[in-house]
């Protein structure tokens, strides 16, 4: 059976007004399709897990996100871009696909648990130092250099989703000066290692 972490109860009655019934909606839809998820809070946001991660939700002052771990496996061309996730900037229950939709997306992520799938992801950062593609943005060759030197952030940035992996290149692209982007690519190799996405201080 699947179980309901009391954490993620609070984090949604934490959330902003428009968040509550939107999480609320996400979450039973989730338990519904997928009757053996377990929930969990990872990088301080809510997880659903079943045979691993499978989906993440989270909450922002003006927006929600929600994403599946086989992102192009799971809602492909459908995807939109512009925030953490497949569904865009989620505001009001408007945002989100029909019902039938998500449950749809849900079961389709299991299945592809229960068959052992791997997510696709982009090409590996040990060999971003040539141009290569993370979310549509070539991977800096520093920042594909020093993550060929931590395995751990690499590995994490590598199982991010296309978004995630989107906020720390251009994070580091908008650089203006040498010395800031060294440091930007240095604290992103940190975060990474610790799991973090780009933005985990707002989550």
């Amino acid at each position: 059976m699947g179980r309901r972490d009391p954490r993620i109860d609070a984090y949604i009655e934490k959330s902003a007004d428009f968040a509550r019934p939107v999480l609320r909606h996400i979450r039973d839809v989730v338990h519904a399709a997928c009757p053996d998820v377990e929930e969990t809070m990872k990088w301080s946001f809510p997880h659903f897990d079943y045979k691993g991660i499978m989906a993440s939700m989270a909450a922002f002052k003006e927006h929600c996100t929600l994403g599946f771990w086989h992102a192009e496996e799971v809602v492909g061309p459908d995807a939109k871009d512009g925030a953490m996730g497949q569904f865009g900037r989620i505001t009001s229950m408007k945002d989100l696909p029909a019902t039938k939709v998500l449950t749809a997306y849900v079961k389709q992520a299991a299945a592809l648990k229960d068959a052992g799938v791997k997510p696709k992801r982009a090409a590996s950062p040990r060999k971003a130092a040539k141009p290569g593609k993370a979310a549509d943005a070539p991977v800096p060759d520093d920042l594909g250099t020093a993550l060929k030197r931590n395995e751990k952030a690499a590995t994490a940035f590598r199982d991010f989703s296309p978004s995630h992996r989107r906020e720390y290149v251009e994070w580091i692209t908008e650089a203006k000066r040498a010395e800031t982007r060294a440091k930007r690519v240095s604290q992103t190799v940190a975060w990474l290692a610790e799991g973090k996405p780009r933005n985990w201080k707002y989550l």
